[in-house]
């Protein structure tokens, strides 16, 4: 991975989930339930009853003992599954709960300058371009704007948080556009991403949601794990 760093120019200046379906399956298992200990009586009741000269018919009872098995058979397939959807939540929690502290790579273009540590994005080209670089505070007011030479793949580009003015930005949350050419003038892709770290895990929700840079995100959304 290539690092960039923001290089400010004073020529110019700064101007402008599944929690539903556990619950859906409990209900469904009590509703089978309910109807097994129904089928129950109805047989007993049924064979109870019958006429000594007149047995039930062999293949009815047969029958009858078949949807009897099927019924047992689903209520044990629901407990199974409940019981798996709680395993999996559970993990699901502990893997969240250690991303706390973790700095991750996130699609998305807006960081955190903190007015110490230089705000940092990864930009991935398609092919080796030059790409026009504009940074842009909460309100929109651009902060930065220049030109780097990227490469093809990922690369990081890093701000200092100082302005084409020379001045130091104060700390908050920034926007990083960027648009690149080739060498024959022709516009190349090019996507960004964003480090952080994970700041607090919402649990209460299915799957769990990640804080990162003050939006939440689940852990499917997470591109990379960078290494301390």
């Amino acid at each position: 991975m290539t690092a960039i760093t923001a290089t400010p120019v004073s020529t110019s200046t700064a101007t402008t989930g599944t929690g539903a379906s556990s619950a859906s399956s409990a209900v469904n298992n009590t509703e089978i339930a309910s109807n097994f200990t129904e089928f129950l009586q109805l047989l007993t009741t049924q064979l109870q009853n019958q006429d000594p000269l007149s047995p039930m018919d062999t293949n009815q009872f047969t029958q009858q003992l078949v949807e009897f098995s099927q019924v047992e058979q689903q209520m044990k397939t629901n407990d199974s599954l409940s019981t798996l959807v709680t395993l999996q939540q559970a993990a699901q929690s502990t893997q969240a709960l250690s991303l706390i502290g973790a700095t991750v790579v996130v699609n998305g273009a807006t960081t955190q300058f903190n007015g110490t540590n230089p705000a940092t994005w990864s930009l991935n080209a398609t092919k080796p371009a030059t790409a026009t670089i504009t940074i842009a505070d909460s309100t929109g007011q651009t902060a930065y704007t220049g030109t780097v030479g990227v490469n093809a793949g990922t690369q990081t580009f890093s701000w200092d948080g100082y302005g084409n003015n020379g001045q130091l930005w104060p700390p908050g949350s920034y926007t990083l556009t960027a648009t690149a050419v080739d060498a024959s003038g022709q516009s190349t892709a090019i996507s960004t991403q964003v480090q952080a770290p994970v700041t607090s895990v919402d649990l209460t929700q299915t799957p769990p949601l990640l804080t990162i840079n003050g939006q939440q995100y689940n852990m499917s959304q997470l591109q990379q794990i960078v290494a301390p």
